[in-house]
């Protein structure tokens, strides 16, 4: 019999127990029927779903890394069949919280390419825009349907205690550019319901699977067009990229094509791709693709992954890309912790989710600081991602500790620093047995002609022992992530359904 999780251990903040190590509510129902599974039955499930993963085809290319005939390798992202389990009241929380942090962050990427006002009241220094290697000039008075920049918003999202112990939900990144990860929320659910289907009627789990309907929806009413069915197209720079899986897997799920740069062309200030029927006009791009490979003409000129011309029609107001041109602007990581004060002064309201706190380097008395306690400091690159380009100071040998150092102090507004949180852990399956490793938790936010999203989003598990980097790219996994309805989520539930 598998034992208990609190017989096991009991230090798991938040997630499954509380501060005196008591099972949390929502997790008891959980608790009790693991407790009753045969001591091999994690392991052959687990057997099970690699071998369906595989078959579907579910793997990230890792670049960088070769096999033995010099190809790409290609990996499984580790799938834990242990579930992230959250409460319906502190999501509906979260929820707002989203909604009121992705819409101010519009407004401000808006101002950033119109009047500039956050930029004349002195709440963000100017050079810290006009610097940027995410701002992009040409979209300077360029109006985008719905004002909105960032139709698809991944914001990662960290539990970590609170001033009285408890744990609270941080935000500690935004990700408004190309979200990825999407697919193996809805991968991860679908697999959960074929291995589990006993834990889904003893629960009431929140539906996910309506998220292409609601990205679909999303996408339509970005059109720029007053067609009733706007044609809708995936771009992806192809079969090679790390996240190709995604991009064919989305374009499948909401019925549109995917589309590479070679498919489309423009002509009279219209974007058009190839058919087997002739020029097709497309009103929509949901984009996988960087800025800097969008358009030859604009940006990168030996792109070969984009369309020429591109961002004359898109600045014509022919069609609409989506996430927009130049939304990097508000996603780069020195920009993060102006956020609050842009909730404020668009919304004139007090953030609900707050940010973790963070030294910007490029502050003489932050750089002080950093320098001298960069031991115990997350010191991130502001323009990397992935887990690339970031120092875990406790983790760090001195002499990778020192290096960075250098690196920081030779470029200090390219670094930003923040406390080593002591991140919630879930319980999760190891090849040891069950084992507390650290969580994230990535909301996928949509912003149309209103917000909406799925309730909870792709919780992501770093899996080395006393690891804080979850990225799938540094040897991070998954789990399926549950938000438990109650009476008052339900009947939302059914009130959007209907």
């Amino acid at each position: 019999m598998m034992q208990k999780f609190d017989e096991m251990y009991t230090k798991l903040p938040y997630e499954f127990f509380t501060k005196g190590a008591q099972i949390r509510d929502h997790s008891k129902i959980y608790d009790e029927w693991l407790a009753r599974q045969p001591g091999d039955t994690m392991a052959k499930r687990r057997a099970e779903a690699e071998v369906i993963f595989r078959r579907v085809g579910i793997t990230f290319a890792v670049y960088g890394e070769k096999d033995e005939e010099g190809a790409g390798t290609e990996r499984l992202i580790p799938f834990d069949l242990i579930p992230r389990i959250i409460p319906a009241h502190e999501w509906r929380s979260m929820e707002r919280g989203l909604e009121q942090r992705v819409t101010a962050l519009n407004r401000f990427i808006h101002d950033i390419y119109h009047d500039q006002e956050i930029l004349k009241a002195g709440l963000i220094p100017r050079e810290q825009i006009e610097q940027n290697a995410q701002f992009r000039p040409q979209m300077m008075g360029v109006d985008v349907p719905n004002q909105v920049y960032s139709q698809i918003s991944g914001i990662d999202i960290v539990r970590a205690p609170d001033a009285k112990g408890n744990g609270e939900y941080y935000v500690l990144e935004d990700n408004l550019r190309v979200p990825s990860g999407v697919s193996y929320m809805l991968e991860d659910r679908k697999m959960m319901m074929r291995l589990f289907p006993d834990l889904f009627a003893m629960h009431r789990v929140a539906p996910v699977a309506h998220y292409p309907d609601l990205l679909l929806e999303t996408l339509r009413e970005s059109s720029p067009a007053t067609t009733a069915e706007p044609t809708v197209v995936v771009l992806t720079p192809g079969m090679y990229n790390s996240a190709y899986f995604e991009h064919a897997f989305l374009a499948q799920q909401m019925g549109v094509e995917l589309v590479e740069g070679q498919d489309l062309f423009v002509k009279d200030n219209f974007c058009y791709m190839r058919t087997t029927r002739g020029p097709q006009r497309v009103d929509v791009i949901y984009r996988r693709v960087d800025d800097d490979f969008l358009d030859p003409k604009e940006f990168r000129p030996t792109s070969t992954l984009g369309c020429a011309g591109l961002l004359d029609v898109y600045r014509a107001g022919h069609i609409n890309i989506c996430n927009g041109v130049g939304t990097g602007v508000a996603d780069d990581k020195s920009i993060y912790p102006y956020v609050p004060k842009m909730i404020e002064f668009y919304l004139g309201e007090k953030p609900i989710l707050n940010n973790v706190p963070t030294y910007m380097c490029r502050n003489k008395d932050d750089l002080a600081y950093v320098l001298a306690n960069m031991k115990d400091l997350v010191v991130k690159e502001v323009h990397g991602a992935g887990g690339y380009g970031m120092l875990v100071g406790p983790a760090a040998t001195k002499a990778e500790v020192e290096d960075f150092k250098k690196a920081v102090q030779a470029n200090p507004t390219g670094y930003i620093a923040q406390p080593t949180l002591s991140l919630s852990s879930c319980p999760t399956f190891v090849d040891s047995g069950i084992a507390p490793r650290h969580i994230d938790l990535r909301p996928y936010v949509l912003s149309g002609k209103s917000v909406q999203m799925v309730p909870g989003g792709l919780t992501r598990v770093a899996l080395k022992e006393g690891s804080l980097v979850v990225n799938s790219s540094q040897g991070g996994g998954t789990k399926d992530t549950w938000i438990l309805e109650d009476d008052a989520s339900q009947s939302q539930t059914q009130n959007q359904s209907s």
